[in-house]
């Protein structure tokens, strides 16, 4: 819980402090703030989508300014995930230039009175997803904080925010309560990030898994607890799984003695498009999240006549309507984590000085875990 700050500092030096702004009425605005915050700092930033390469590191970027009802978090870490390279490559557009990334942990280094009147300080320890996370400060709207309990590490929350919560989602409300307990769930590429979660979740809430992985990545998924593991060998001098080398099809229907699973969770995209529709159960839903092979091509709706099944194509704002829900999500993954029945792998932390490598390595697909920036 929050406790609220004892000590208000007014912003008077508006010309060079986040605190209050730079610019006319902002100047007069009471808030609590941390002095050493500069007025520009190091960020990765996008000026124009390309590839990897497009992502490059500034020093002197503009810090964010403070905003009523917000706060400024000291960013430690920041996630990498498939969503922020769709956004460097311009696939889902946004406006330019901008600061790449959009999941975030540190600690609180500026408080309006609006956040702390909610009980927010400085020094709290707390994860959040807005854009903007691959710098070293960020403006984050006090809805948008989760707190990070005793025992969590920063990488671990940090890790929660997009990965997590796309993963609590997936398994406990996008398949619209089409899969009930004791009933199969086919999950992709679950030596992955967001799939690793998923799987764990998938069978904390009683479902059945197959999971899919390649070769290089066994090792990490056979210890999900998957009640089923296809492995695939992977594509020649690529670290992503193959999904040819396997009849997955085939052993779906095996494992599941003809049924099909009664829910598909795919973030592989356009490679395991046909194999997902094709494991489906009659009525069963394919829950297509992804597009690491590729964005999924449109395909004619009387496909899915055959077994009456269902698709959707979700996104993680429109189940993070509202702070309820967000803070719903996020207190079950923190009490996965505290009780040992979820485990979390961080793969590896770039320096943000590295931030094209970072993004290399996760299109790569060597990550087995989270990949993170660590910032300083």
């Amino acid at each position: 819980m929050f406790s609220i700050a004892s000590r208000r500092v007014l912003n008077t030096a508006a010309s060079t402090s986040v605190c209050g702004g730079r610019n006319g009425l902002a100047a007069f605005l009471p808030v609590r703030c941390m002095s050493s915050i500069p007025a520009t700092m190091k960020a990765a930033v996008v000026r124009e989508v390309g590839d990897a390469h497009a992502l490059k590191l500034e020093g002197d970027f503009p810090t964010p300014e403070l905003k009523p009802g917000g706060v400024i978090v000291k960013n430690q870490y920041a996630g990498i995930n498939f969503i922020d390279t769709y956004h460097r490559k311009g696939l889902y557009p946004r406006d330019l230039p901008f600061v790449g990334g959009q999941e975030g942990g540190g600690t609180i280094a500026a408080v309006s009175d609006e956040a702390a009147a909610q009980g927010i300080k400085i020094g709290d320890p707390v994860a959040y997803s807005v854009f903007g996370s691959y710098a070293q400060y960020t403006a984050v709207p006090a809805a948008k904080l989760l707190p990070v309990p005793e025992g969590v590490g920063l990488d671990v929350a940090t890790s929660c925010v997009v990965q997590g919560l796309t993963a609590h989602y997936l398994t406990s409300s996008a398949h619209a309560d089409l899969i009930k307990k004791g009933e199969w769930v086919l999950i992709h590429g679950v030596g992955g990030g967001t799939c690793q979660w998923a799987a764990q979740m998938a069978k904390l809430r009683g479902f059945k898994v197959i999971g899919t992985c390649s070769k290089g990545k066994e090792d990490v998924a056979s210890a999900l607890g998957c009640d089923e593991l296809i492995v695939l060998d992977e594509v020649p001098g690529t670290s992503y799984e193959d999904y040819e080398s396997v009849d997955i099809v085939s052993r779906v229907m095996e494992v599941t003695e003809g049924k099909g699973c009664k829910a598909i969770i795919d973030g592989i995209g356009k490679s395991t498009m046909d194999i997902s529709i094709a494991s489906l159960a009659h009525r069963g839903i394919f829950i297509s999240f992804g597009n690491a092979s590729g964005a999924v091509p449109a395909f004619p709706v009387l496909r899915l006549i055959a077994k009456s099944a269902y698709v959707t194509r979700p996104k993680l704002l429109d189940y993070t309507v509202d702070r309820a829900e967000l803070v719903s999500r996020a207190d079950e993954i923190f009490g996965w984590l505290k009780e040992g029945k979820l485990n979390v792998s961080v793969d590896c932390a770039f320096p943000l000085e590295e931030a094209a490598e970072g993004h290399m390595y996760l299109e790569a697909g060597k990550s087995k875990g989270k990949v993170l920036y660590q910032i300083d």
